[in-house]
């Protein structure tokens, strides 16, 4: 063998990326650029449908037909957040029971977070149920999370952790009801979100607003009483 051919052996062959893996990498690049509009859409869908139902769950007895809307808008949102995320972002595509599954835990998740966070925005002015909403989201936001996540198996809910998840809430129930309680026996001044009744005025000040007439209807002058006669002791005949 000739020192040439034994350079051509011991020399180490290097070729250079192909035009394809090098427009595949450009293709790959371009596509996670074009995403990122997705993916903050689908990361601030989460928050968006979330606060929405938070809102609408604390405030629901004030106008029912109103914050029902409100929840089923921000359910929406939610959901087109979780399908944009769970499916169109990712290159593995579940089965149809899957989608289901996701679709419906994600739906109770935005719900269990939803009266979790507008729990504890809104305990000042809504106390009694505040304290309900509280521990009822802590514990609908960790099952829907345990049923959401696939890597979780759902036995997990009865697990140790589950109990703790429990456990909290029921502290949480009982102590937020005792806060409640005395909020109630000493009222504040909350913001009533146009509930409450104006102030009532005073009854010993002196009223010197002229009472208003009724729309349609006239206003008689009233008639000037002559004073008295002068008096100046002498009785007239």
């Amino acid at each position: 063998m000739t020192s040439v051919q034994l350079l051509d052996s011991s020399t180490p062959q290097t070729t250079p990326d192909t035009p394809a893996t090098g427009r595949a990498a450009r293709r790959k690049a371009q596509s996670r650029k074009r995403s990122l509009a997705a993916r903050y859409l689908g990361y601030v869908g989460y928050f968006v449908g979330a606060g929405l139902i938070s809102g609408a769950v604390v405030h629901h007895p004030l106008d029912p037909d109103r914050y029902t809307r409100i929840a089923a808008y921000g359910a929406l949102v939610f959901l087109a957040a979780t399908v944009l995320n769970e499916f169109l972002l990712t290159r593995e595509r579940p089965g149809l029971p899957r989608i289901l599954v996701v679709i419906g835990s994600s739906l109770l998740l935005s719900f269990g977070i939803g009266m979790l966070s507008g729990g504890l925005q809104h305990f000042d002015d809504f106390p009694t149920r505040g304290a309900v909403l509280v521990p009822a989201g802590i514990v609908v936001s960790f099952i829907a999370y345990v049923i959401k996540d696939a890597d979780t198996p759902t036995r997990r809910i009865f697990s140790l952790l589950g109990l703790t998840v429990l456990a909290v809430a029921t502290l949480a129930f009982f102590g937020l009801r005792e806060v409640a309680a005395s909020m109630e026996a000493t009222p504040g001044d909350g913001h009533s979100h146009g509930t409450a009744e104006e102030p009532a005025a005073d009854d010993h000040a002196p009223s010197t607003t002229p009472a208003t007439p009724a729309p349609g209807t006239s206003v008689q002058p009233k008639p000037v009483s002559p004073p008295p006669p002068h008096n100046d002791g002498h009785t007239g005949h």
